[in-house]
């Protein structure tokens, strides 16, 4: 058996790759330290982005583990442009997964790369593994495993949050969400 916990970074001061974490955020950080102290987590990856990194490094400090930087973990793109209805268009790529906006990744190809990064950590020979990322491309994650997660899965996603995938087998993990907000 292996887990693979999926966190969402904690609080952060903005959605640029460089957002730093707000105050709350850097709390946030330590509890999950916390939260963790005892699942023996021998892997950790990250998103490069620093709210995502410095969402798990108290961890990796406590536990004595580098932490692992992979691009495909970056936060998916919607558009290039920037639109006011960003969100309506976002939704509508959860039942599109083709759908592309210019200067986009579709969900296909978003889910595809989170879905490889998981692929390989499973292969890794770790048994407790933690990946951290960001909410549209977790939620595309989750999807790869649950076509039933969409939008509304999204919407419900907090800072910070916490998946465990459960595999007994390598393709159809058990989806729990463990971290209250």
């Amino acid at each position: 058996m292996k887990q693979v916990y999926i966190v969402r970074h904690c609080k952060a001061a903005g959605q640029e790759p460089d957002a730093p974490l707000t105050e709350t955020g850097a709390k946030q950080a330590v509890e999950l330290a916390e939260f963790f102290s005892g699942k023996e987590v021998d892997f950790i990856l990250s998103s490069p982005f620093e709210r995502a990194y410095r969402t798990i490094t108290p961890l990796a400090d406590r536990i004595g583990l580098d932490v692992a930087l992979d691009n495909r973990l970056a936060e998916r793109v919607l558009s290039s442009n920037i639109y006011e209805d960003w969100r309506e268009r976002l939704r509508k790529t959860y039942e599109e997964l083709d759908l592309c906006y210019e200067g986009g990744e579709s969900s296909n190809l978003a889910m595809s790369r989170a879905a490889s990064v998981v692929t390989e950590a499973l292969n890794s020979g770790k048994k407790n593994i933690v990946i951290v990322s960001h909410g549209n491309l977790i939620s595309l994650l989750l999807k790869h495993f649950d076509n039933r997660i969409g939008f509304k899965e999204w919407e419900g996603m907090t800072n910070p949050d916490v998946i465990q995938l459960t595999f007994l087998e390598e393709d159809k993990p058990s989806i729990q969400r463990i971290w209250k907000n």
